[in-house]
């Protein structure tokens, strides 16, 4: 039997594997509160029990490691990554996304729906393996999978791809990695442009914060002390109290502030010291 093995860190830096539709493993967080979380779910404390009862309703919900994974979704929150790509895709500003869908690796996407759907619910995606449904739906929506065999992760060799195809605006998702610094300095054309969305940025250090803001244009704050404190020092344009979303280059503000504007919030601000009282607890 093809080994089906999905590995995800969520809710903090929750570890979750869930194999044939079923959780095998749970880890554990120091993170025990999300005000996101609260504000959805009236959940004070992110236990055990909560991640699998939340892990659980993604399964059934929208099918995520499973072959009934739905891969196109509208708006599921106000201003997240993927719906900041969404907008920006509609409006043109970019032409596709590489990114990773669970059952399919690393995706090349041109569809805003689809960028939607697959990104939408699902955390730090660590492993996959191939679901040949998964793969059939995406292709079927136009989206290029790295790789439909092993379901490979390397958002390098999608970028690789995307130029092979001649995207010039070309936005990445990725998790906190060195492969950030090679996704920038990849030599490219003078006509295009790469815009690299960093999320599920909870543990990183010090010197990994540094990193996401110089080569990224979008870092999320997740519940990552390092990021927290780093926007503190260098005070960047930001977006949002509880988990903010921080603009590392100008581009990344044009980007959160386009979607900002098409759901009539206020533009990305600059007021420190950011308000702090509905934070996720503890810090990683």
């Amino acid at each position: 039997m093809v080994e089906d093995k999905h590995v995800i860190e969520t809710l903090g830096k929750v570890k979750v594997v869930i194999e044939n539709g079923e959780i095998t493993e749970v880890g554990s967080s120091d993170m025990k509160y999300c005000p996101m979380f609260h504000a959805m779910h009236k959940v004070d404390e992110l236990n055990e029990e909560f991640i699998r009862k939340n892990i659980n309703f993604r399964i059934k919900d929208f099918g995520m490691c499973t072959p009934d994974r739905v891969i196109e979704m509208d708006d599921l929150v106000t201003v997240g990554i993927s719906e900041i790509l969404k907008t920006n895709m509609e409006n043109g500003s970019i032409d596709c996304v590489v990114g990773a869908c669970d059952g399919a690796g690393t995706v090349i996407m041109t569809n805003p729906r689809v960028v939607q759907g697959v990104g939408g619910r699902v955390s730090g995606l660590i492993s996959t393996t191939p679901i040949p449904e998964v793969i059939k739906n995406l292709e079927e929506k136009d989206s290029i999978v790295l790789n439909p065999e092993t379901a490979e992760l390397n958002q390098l060799e999608g970028l690789k791809i995307a130029l092979s195809k001649g995207y010039k605006n070309i936005a990445i998702t990725v998790i906190p990695s060195p492969m950030i610094k090679e996704l920038r300095e990849y030599p490219l054309d003078d006509d295009v442009n790469v815009y690299i969305f960093v999320a599920h940025t909870t543990g990183v250090n010090a010197e990994e914060a540094e990193m996401l803001f110089e080569y990224g244009d979008i870092v999320t704050a997740c519940a990552s002390k390092e990021v927290s404190r780093y926007a503190d020092e260098h005070q960047p344009y930001y977006y949002g109290t509880k988990v903010p979303i921080f603009c590392a280059t100008e581009d990344g503000k044009r980007f959160l502030d386009n979607r900002l504007e098409k759901i009539n919030k206020p533009l990305s601000t600059k007021d420190y010291p950011r308000d702090k009282s509905d934070s996720p607890r503890e810090l990683i």
